[in-house]
């Protein structure tokens, strides 16, 4: 089998057309034949013993033809795909055109090619780099966490519920004075001020006391998710059966010296105002990078074949279910609970899926640029890392892992570390805290 043509059809797509001769197709069935010949069953012959003539007049002449076009296309596309420097980034879709063994054969590979990008200012991108400024407050949030996992919970029976106590109550809930289903409950523990029940709810609960009757009047929100209940003004009857308080321990030398591994306050705040000093720095420079990644992402252009994207959505969706694995539940069950089926959940990852793919390209293309390159010696160091992880030998890793790949990966790597070295800290550039946190 020859190539006969090649033709760029469509933007990063390109059709090969391969040919055989009769003489050359009519050698590839015979070996077909030859290969499957001990596993064909015919009525009146043992099973293997059939001749080629009385296996096609039975099953058909094309009978051999598939697995004869096949080895003829893993013979000779391969090469050819590398002769014309095609950089393959889906299997190639085959089309017989025709195919019998006086004429031969003659099929198409539509063949999806990696896209041409361009990546504008990669160089000097501004980005702001906003170090947090540790201060009192900051301390005063650490010190309330240590008092909190320390803190016990005490019952009160001698004084009225105020807010941030916990109470015990049962309450039964009427719409124009019937019980409304959802709206009953016995021995329900309520945070007052958390929110949990509707707003003037938990405000009407305090100032009562241990064994009080009361009723409770508040009126459902319009949002509120159960639709027949929203806008409308409920009665709820409400008894206190227990009044909880958090009692915290005093913030001195001795719960430091019982809680951690300092002696006194000064030692602990010492260290925690250096360790907050460090996340707020750490935390800099991840918003930093994020903001420069943005960049390269929003600087990146060309015709990104949807393959690609599909690809990166399976990847994507394998981690989330090796993921959901480890907790014990199958993906099946997480789209039941979710409400969702397989084209929605996938749907959730398609904006994810197509900033990593076209970051990944801009970095390749910044790579190409900048004549990034990968040495022997620091391909070796990283998979060194793998082999140490893994109990392995270097060369065992070595067999196992698609090293061009693995090169490639080091590559992107190196770009946008190229790219952060000369990005510009500006600290006059706003960014949305909202979008930030996202």
């Amino acid at each position: 089998m020859s190539l006969k043509s090649s033709t760029k059809v469509d933007v990063n797509t390109t059709e090969l057309v391969f040919t055989a001769d009769g003489e050359k197709f009519s050698a590839a069935v015979e070996k077909a034949f030859q290969r499957q010949k001990k596993s064909i069953s015919v009525p009146g012959f043992r099973k293997g013993k059939a001749t080629r003539k009385i296996i096609e007049k039975y099953y058909g002449d094309n009978v051999f033809y598939d697995e004869a076009i096949n080895q003829l296309i893993n013979e000779e596309m391969p090469a050819a795909i590398e002769a014309e420097k095609l950089e393959l980034v889906d299997t190639p879709r085959v089309e017989l055109v025709s195919a019998d063994i006086e004429n031969g054969v003659e099929y198409k590979a539509i063949c999806i090619t990696k896209p041409e990008m361009t990546v504008s200012e990669y160089k000097g991108i501004k980005a702001p780099k906003k170090v947090k400024e540790i201060g009192e407050e900051d301390i005063n949030k650490a010190i309330d966490q240590i008092k909190e996992r320390n803190a016990r919970i005490v019952s009160v029976d001698d004084r009225a519920c105020e807010m941030k106590d916990e109470v015990i109550i049962d309450f039964e809930g009427f719409m124009d004075g019937k019980a409304f289903e959802g709206g009953k409950a016995d021995e329900f523990p309520l945070k007052l001020g958390s929110g949990q029940f509707i707003p003037g709810f938990e405000d009407q609960i305090c100032g009562h006391s241990i064994g009080e009757e009361f009723e409770v009047n508040v009126t459902f929100p319009e949002n509120y998710q159960m639709e027949e209940y929203a806008g409308k003004p409920a009665v709820f009857k409400v008894k206190i059966n227990a009044i909880n308080m958090t009692e915290y321990p005093e913030f001195d030398d001795e719960l430091i010296k019982d809680t951690t591994e300092f002696d006194t306050v000064d030692e602990w705040k010492k260290d925690i105002e250096e360790k907050l000093k460090t996340q707020a720095e750490d935390r800099a420079n991840v918003e930093f990078e994020n903001y420069v990644v943005e960049k390269i992402i929003e600087n990146t252009d060309g015709v990104i074949p949807k393959v690609m994207f599909d690809h990166r959505i399976d990847g994507l969706i394998h981690n989330f279910e090796h993921s959901l694995k480890h907790q014990g539940m199958s993906i099946d069950i997480y789209l039941q609970y979710t409400g969702m089926d397989m084209d929605s959940f996938r749907e959730t990852f398609e904006d994810r899926a197509k900033n990593e793919v076209k970051l990944r390209l801009g970095l390749e293309k910044i790579a190409e640029l900048e004549n990034i390159d990968v040495t022997d010696e620091e391909l070796d160091a990283d998979l060194q890392e793998i082999a140490d992880a893994n109990n392995m030998s270097l060369e065992a890793v070595k067999l196992r892992v698609p090293l061009d790949d693995f090169r490639t990966d080091i590559k992107v790597r190196k770009a946008l570390d190229f790219v952060k070295e000369n990005a510009v800290v500006d600290n006059t550039i706003e960014v949305d805290k909202k979008e930030d946190e996202e």
